[in-house]
């Protein structure tokens, strides 16, 4: 716990925090919020949350701010987001630890989210000099057109309590590039890793004499997400959480004409076929199911195994949960934390009765653990339940540590319309050394989902790839690839040359 005390005081978090900020500004004026340690249960941190006048301070401070920001070039852009990186170098230990502790992931798992923040940084910085368009041929003569992409402004950023940290880096480094300021309302169950970002940015900025509002902060619960969706000035809100969260935020920028960019819920399978390699498949396979304690967007849910190969799959599974290691997650001995409350806990039994009421059947039983290594009460027990494709339980996606186990016989094709037949379509996975089942599986005909792996587990992105879904996961792309379009808006130029003004289409329009 040294790193935590470390890190408390430096930033000021043994006392009471304003959970405002628009750079080195901090205030608010809303009620208090509580941080609890799904860890130990222990009040880590209150911090004041912020209010309707709080919000309106921001907008505001964010609309000047946006005058000036997008006049510095791209690659001076890039250089504020290089420092920023440097200095999360500097502070992974003590943000990592954090986030371990006020989420409740493993320590290692803080460590590797506080370096995803880093790799997006080193990503922007060379993004920042290839904001590139495009140019064409006119059909006019002496007549020149392109493309370009501009800012767009204000980015709002709602982000969930799974990824505290690494899900507004994502955004915020791209959005930063491109010329935009940020609004960002983290989850309320995670305030403090938000304050500790806003605080390492905020030195960053004020060191380059940037003006405050181009990286603000506003805590708070649903009512500030509401605010932030259905304020016209911003163009942008970049959501991610349940799809229920995410159709309400739609509906909300929607009926204003906003963009959004939605990263929602996950029900992500692993197909297994004969030709796959067994102990590359358990390994994805666990890691996926019960890393973060199954509450990633692309935790694995479902395990689709041939008929074939299903009982030696099964066997080898349950070998494997029965050498999991549950407990507090800075200890590196263990390999699953907590949820992340009491409600998650909930959410767990329900679904655990919803199997039973169902007709599954549990190959390894969840419970909820008690004693004195589990003091919180928020930890329980990975389990892998036997199911049928068609229980409407294994249609749904709960955040928990649950892993449903279904045969399959037949072909590939067989295995992809049990994949595919949930609503939801973010990750997926194949295991198998056969090339024509791995080339199927990544066909237009194969998965239906955003991300489609071979030989490697549901979860565990890299941010050069773009990352989002299709279906009810919303559509979304952030991170890698060309994602940083989204954060711009796009404008076709057309420039004449000549003396003369020659109409497209060959219109002819004479006067006098």
């Amino acid at each position: 716990m040294e790193n935590l005390n470390q890190l408390f005081k430096k930033y000021g978090l043994n006392e009471l925090s304003h959970g405002c900020s628009t750079g080195s500004e901090w205030f608010s004026s809303g009620e208090i919020l509580k941080s609890y340690s799904p860890v130990d249960g222990e009040l880590i941190g209150e911090i004041s949350s912020g209010s309707k006048k709080d919000f309106d301070h921001i907008i505001e401070v964010s609309k000047k701010a946006f005058k000036e920001f997008r006049k510095i070039p791209a690659p001076k852009r890039g250089e504020l987001v290089r420092q920023f990186g440097n200095k999360l170098r500097e502070e992974k230990e003590l943000l990592g630890t954090l986030v371990s502790y006020e989420m409740g992931k493993s320590y290692q798992e803080g460590l590797g989210e506080v370096q995803e923040m880093i790799d997006i940084c080193d990503f922007a910085v060379g993004l920042s000099r290839q904001l590139h368009g495009f140019t064409m041929h006119s059909e006019r003569p002496t007549h020149r057109m392109y493309e370009q992409y501009h800012p767009l402004g204000i980015v709002g950023i709602i982000s969930a309590f799974n990824f505290p940290v690494a899900v507004w880096s994502w955004n915020v480094a791209l959005a930063w590039v491109c010329g935009n300021v940020a609004i960002w309302k983290p989850s309320e169950k995670t305030p403090l890793c938000s304050i500790v970002c806003q605080k390492i940015i905020g030195e960053v900025l004020k060191e380059n004499n940037i003006p405050e509002g181009v990286s603000c902060l506003i805590n708070g619960d649903y009512k500030i997400g509401e605010m932030l969706s259905q304020n016209k000035s911003i163009p942008l809100v970049s959501a991610t959480g349940s799809t229920r969260m995410g159709k309400i935020v739609s509906e909300k920028v929607g009926a204003r004409l906003g963009k959004t960019l939605l990263e929602l819920g996950g029900n992500n399978a692993i197909i297994v076929t004969p030709e796959a390699d067994l102990k590359m498949t358990i390994m994805g396979t666990v890691f996926g199911a019960v890393g973060t304690c199954g509450q990633r967007c692309t935790s694995t849910r479902r395990l689709i195994v041939h008929e074939k190969i299903y009982e030696k799959v099964k066997d080898s599974l349950i070998k494997a949960y029965n050498q999991i290691k549950i407990g507090d997650p800075l200890d590196s001995i263990n390999h699953v934390g907590p949820l992340i409350d009491k409600q998650a806990v909930i959410s767990y039994q329900h679904a655990i009765s919803e199997v039973n009421d169902q007709g599954g059947a549990w190959l390894v039983e969840g419970e909820v653990l008690t004693g004195d290594n589990y003091i919180s009460g928020c930890y329980v027990k990975p389990a892998i339940a036997e199911v049928d494709h068609s229980l409407k339980i294994v249609h749904q996606e709960t955040f928990a540590p649950i892993l449903y186990l279904i045969k399959y016989s037949g072909n590939i094709q067989n295995a992809l319309e049990i994949q595919n037949e949930v609503d939801q379509g973010l990750s997926s996975a194949i295991m198998t050394n056969n090339l024509r089942e791995a080339e199927t599986f990544l066909s237009h005909w194969g998965s239906d989902c955003g991300i489609a792996n071979v030989n490697i587990g549901t979860s565990g992105a890299e941010i050069g790839g773009a990352f989002g879904g299709e279906k009810d996961t919303g559509g979304g792309r952030e991170s890698g690839s060309d994602a940083w379009k989204v954060y711009m808006r796009r404008q076709t130029n057309t420039i004449n040359y000549s003396s003369e003004l020659p109409l497209a289409q060959g219109i002819k329009f004479d006067i006098g």
